[in-house]
Order: structure tokens, then sequence, then C-alpha cells
């Protein structure tokens, strides 16, 4: 059964993963993905990322729902932090089981450009010299067309 949680606190992705598909005998592959704060500039203090709670995670669950429906999903787990957070700080993981591996990478990686482009997060750069809000990439929207 899919799961979905947006979160302040950090998560300890060994557990998420050990826990994650145990005990399915269905199951021939698990794809897990985690997003951490990097620091492009050189001067990154942390990354603000702020959202609005019903809209967020209702969101999150519905592309999970089409995830599952494209694709053959034993499993799937998404966590998303918000707050602040520090260079080097998991933001995200993206968990998909399957039978087969094709449909558990594909099914990760549509929800990871998802997650990247289109769930309703505010990130704002927090650097020394002030912040910035981050404004969408293109190359993000363009890894979206091949879905």
């Amino acid at each position: 059964m899919a799961r979905v949680s947006v979160q302040e606190a950090v998560f300890d992705l060994a557990a998420e993963v050990a826990g994650f598909g145990k005990g399915r005998a269905d199951v021939g592959a698990i794809v897990t993905f985690t997003g951490m704060v990097r620091d492009d500039s050189g001067n990154l203090a942390a990354l603000e990322i702020e959202h609005y709670p019903a809209m967020t995670e209702r969101a999150i669950t519905e592309i999970v729902a089409e995830a599952e429906g494209r694709w053959h999903l034993a499993d799937c787990r998404v966590i998303h932090r918000y707050g602040r957070l520090t260079v080097g700080a998991p933001i995200m993981m993206v968990a998909t089981a399957a039978r087969h591996r094709a449909d558990a990478f594909e099914a990760a990686e549509f929800l990871m450009d998802y997650l990247k482009s289109r769930a309703p997060f505010w990130k704002k750069e927090i650097r020394a010299d002030g912040t910035t809000w981050v404004a969408a990439k293109d190359s993000d929207e363009k890894a979206l067309l091949r879905w």
C-alpha cells in the first residue's frame, strides 16, 4: 500500500529502505532514490522549503496513484521534507517495488520528475549574501515531456 509523508523531521533512510517491500514474495525489484540539498553556488547555507499542507500531501498522493495506474507496482513510498534544510541534508525519498525492474525504475523516475517540477513546494536559497526564491528550470520541465 502506497504511503506519502510530508514532514519536517529528518527520515531514517536505512530504516525506510529496510522496511520497504519486506516480506513481499511478489516483488522482484525495489528502486530507491534520495534527493539531497546540494550547494551549486559554493555559498549556500540552507534551503527553506515551504508548502501548504493539505494541498501538498493530496497532490503527491494523486501523482502516486497515477504512477500505480501506469506501472505494475506492488508498493510505493514517497517522503518529502519541508522547513530549513542544511547542505547535505536529505530532502526527499522515493521507493518503488514491482515484480519487474522496468516498472520499478520507470515509476520512480516519473515520481522524481514530478516532485522536482510540479509538487507544490516553494524553495528559498539562504546564503550569506541574502535569500533568493528558486525558479523552475527549463530542464526540469523538459524532463516531464517524456511522460
